[in-house]
């Protein structure tokens, strides 16, 4: 015991030593490389408490903020509950070694620096930690110089990626697409906006396919109080039934046949933000009662885990589902329901805005000729008075497709007759072919029908 304790003791004593010897010029210099990451918060992860104290020594001796772990379980539990601009990480612990801890870490938080050390390095070890995401491999005892700038490039990086992400969120909020139109409808859906986005409040979004849902959903989250956190999307009819649950909730490695490794759900992504349930009306029954139990208890569990994780999760939902209906037919809970209901924003079918169908044609037109690199095409007042009349089962999809159809096969103005020829005739012949067919059960039927047919009018 006495051995061991002075050999740490001169590991504590060659460290400092180390330390003073190789940052003497370095300190001296002209050169101040930690002055703009004075306040940069690294954590320190090793089982040798020897080593631990050293690094702190030095590290806050460069004004670093400097918080300890003593092995891969403790440093996962510090890295959820607060955050680091880089973590040194050993690799030979108990509990977690560092190449597990290091895997771990690339899963909850891929975007932090992670600056491996090892007494025991190889070539081999290096190259598999870096392959596995670590910023960089150091050798024990680190060379001060080295460890000093390694760090200086890790949170270089950090704040890039940071700086890069917030940009991000800024130019999506100014891409989002304006709600387009001045009828009564879209004026109250825009009023409602603005009064429930600042809330807490959870929303159902309901409308035909094609009306607009998902845009209503980017609005409320654009203006809501948690705009700088993630909106993650789920489209809950793509999903299969029986991927459902681990898509929302994530699963422990091993939970089944194809979990060869641990994942997040969109609950714990969207955590401190908003989650957005598309067609939620096609969620099976047992996905609905873990989203109910979510909503209740802010907590989930995963996929074959036992251990319940909180979430801070605002829920907006959409369906294009009457869901009273799906109630009575014993397809959708009651009780989700009401948790989910608070807030109903109703989008209408385009045939009941048609007031909004020129200023819907003039922005698409405007969009899509940009994307193209062309001329802005013109619209006659007689070919926008033709597509108002149209039913539009489609809705906003169906017109958007419309308008880009138009201006790639007409000229500089399109007008009433590139509206029949391109849009009313070819629908009209489709609905002609479809009450035909719908005349038969069969295709023997139809083409005993069609023989007839033929040989009567070569008769006539």
């Amino acid at each position: 015991m006495k051995l061991v304790v002075m050999q740490k003791n001169i590991l504590h004593f060659f460290y400092n030593y180390n330390y003073l010897l190789n940052n003497y010029v370095y300190l001296t210099s002209k050169t101040n490389i930690t002055y703009q990451m004075s306040k940069a918060k690294i954590l320190i992860v090793d089982d040798e408490a020897s080593i631990r104290n050293t690094l702190r020594d030095i590290l806050e001796f460069e004004k670093y903020e400097v918080d300890e772990a003593k092995d891969g379980m403790d440093c996962l539990v510090k890295i959820k509950k607060q955050s680091y601009n880089v973590v040194i990480l050993d690799i030979k612990m108990p509990n977690m070694d560092g190449m597990e801890a290091l895997e771990r870490i690339q899963q909850i938080k891929p975007e932090l620096p992670v600056v491996m050390i090892s007494g025991h390095a190889s070539i081999d070890s290096a190259v598999e930690a870096v392959k596995m995401g670590a910023f960089d491999f150091i050798s024990k005892p680190p060379d001060l110089n080295r460890l000093l700038i390694t760090l200086r490039n890790a949170l270089d990086r950090s704040h890039l990626i940071t700086e890069t992400t917030q940009l991000k969120k800024k130019v999506c909020k100014q891409e989002i697409q304006d709600i387009i139109g001045d009828s009564e409808a879209i004026q109250h859906i825009k009023e409602t906006i603005e009064r429930v986005a600042p809330t807490e409040a959870r929303v159902l979004v309901t409308g035909n396919n094609g009306t607009g849902k998902e845009l209503v959903a980017r609005w409320l989250h654009a203006l809501s109080r948690r705009h700088q956190k993630p909106l993650v999307e789920v489209n809950c009819a793509a999903i299969p039934a029986e991927l459902i649950e681990s898509e929302l909730f994530g699963h422990e490695k091993g939970a089944f046949t194809s979990a060869i490794k641990q994942r997040i759900g969109k609950f714990e992504q969207a955590n401190g933000g908003i989650l957005f349930l598309d067609e939620i009306g096609d969620m099976s029954l047992s996905a609905q009662a873990k989203v109910l139990r979510a909503l209740q208890e802010n907590r989930i569990t995963r996929v074959g885990g036992d251990k319940e994780i909180q979430v801070d999760v605002r829920v907006i939902a959409a369906t294009n589902k009457d869901l009273l209906v799906e109630i009575d037919k014993k397809r959708f809970r009651e009780d989700l329901y009401h948790r989910l209901a608070v807030i109903i924003i109703n989008v209408p079918s385009l045939k009941d805005r048609v007031s909004d169908i020129p200023a819907l044609i003039d922005f698409f037109n405007d969009q899509l000729c940009n994307d193209y690199g062309i001329k802005k095409k013109e619209f006659s007042k007689k070919a926008i008075e033709l597509l108002q009349t149209m039913e539009w089962s489609g809705n906003i999809r169906e017109l958007r497709n419309v308008v880009e159809r138009l201006i790639i096969l007409t000229g500089d103005c399109v007008d009433n007759q590139d509206v029949m020829d391109h849009v009313i005739n070819p629908s009209s012949k489709r609905h002609q072919f479809r009450e035909l067919f719908d005349r038969f059960d069969n295709l023997t039927d139809f083409q005993k029908f069609m023989k007839k047919e033929f040989v009567n009018y070569k008769e006539t």
